[in-house]
């Protein structure tokens, strides 16, 4: 009976090929090949629609001297169109039970461009010793804010990035003055996002309990200065928004000195009924200056 069904996953290999990456019957043919039960911890849902793909690789603008960086490549149906078009991709991992598939895959000689990269991306920020790159990548919904924040925050910031996201999280990252908030101020300080397109849970397997976007983020020069000084921009910034229903100068006031505060307001044309989720970022860099 095993032999039968060795014959029988064999078939399906030949039959299906590794260009089906988005048929169902083949993700689960391959999960149980090696042992991999899709992990809500790890954000596993697998593309079975190649729309979203062919999107994030126009909003790239990949050309051959690229170098990618990719985080969670899954069974590849990203990390293979990447590599046909980039000089470089490196992938990381932590899904240790892919290892062997990815030890098997022949495209990987073929291609010759294309390193994974096992380990938590969250750790290996600091070891990159890469210039001049994108993100490109299909990331864990648990993991999303911190891999922006800790990209954004080092000295080495890649120039583009291109992420399928969890809407909700796109559209607080892509706010604007009126629904601000710490995460939207945190990337829009360092870089300017738009969304290239929504995708419908239902192109995904397993289904996910939420939609998702494709967002594409462009860095810029728009900070306060140091990273020490950063810090003390956001220590100002998570004050203001401590609560969101208050005014924001009453917010401030637990950290600044309150007589100033009226004054500095009205020197910037600020409000002093205005709350922390209508001011843009503009706005937030010149009132902390002041502060």
């Amino acid at each position: 009976m095993e032999c039968v069904q060795q014959i029988y996953q064999c078939r399906i290999e030949q039959r299906i090929g590794m260009t089906s990456l988005y048929n169902i019957n083949y993700l689960q043919h391959l999960c149980k090949k090696f042992g991999l039960i899709p992990s809500k911890k790890y954000g596993q849902n697998f593309l079975i629609n190649e729309e979203p793909i062919a999107k994030m690789l126009e909003a790239a603008e990949i050309t051959k001297d690229d170098v990618v960086v990719e985080v969670g490549p899954g069974f590849g149906v990203l990390t293979l169109a990447l590599a046909e078009k980039a000089q470089k991709v490196l992938a990381f991992e932590i899904e240790k039970k892919l290892e062997p598939y990815w030890n098997e895959l022949k495209e990987i000689k073929k291609l010759g461009n294309l390193e994974i990269i096992w380990g938590n991306i969250l750790y290996e920020i600091k070891n990159l010793k890469i210039k001049n790159y994108k993100i490109i990548s299909n990331l864990p919904y648990q993991i999303t804010s911190n891999v922006i924040r800790k990209f954004l925050e080092t000295e080495n910031k890649p120039e583009l990035m291109v992420l399928m996201v969890q809407k909700e999280v796109a559209e607080r990252i892509c706010a604007k003055p009126g629904d601000m908030s710490v995460l939207a101020i945190s990337v829009q300080c360092s870089a300017e996002p738009e969304i290239v397109m929504y995708v419908p849970k239902s192109y995904f397997w397993p289904v996910p309990g939420v939609d998702s976007a494709v967002i594409k983020i462009r860095s810029r020069e728009l900070g306060v200065g140091s990273r020490k000084q950063d810090e003390g921009f956001f220590k100002i910034v998570k004050a203001g928004f401590a609560n969101r229903r208050k005014m924001l100068i009453k917010n401030l006031s637990s950290v600044m000195d309150k007589k100033k505060l009226p004054a500095i307001f009205k020197e910037l044309g600020i409000s002093d009924k205005a709350r922390a989720q209508e001011l843009s970022v503009e706005q937030w860099i010149s009132l902390v200056r002041k502060l």
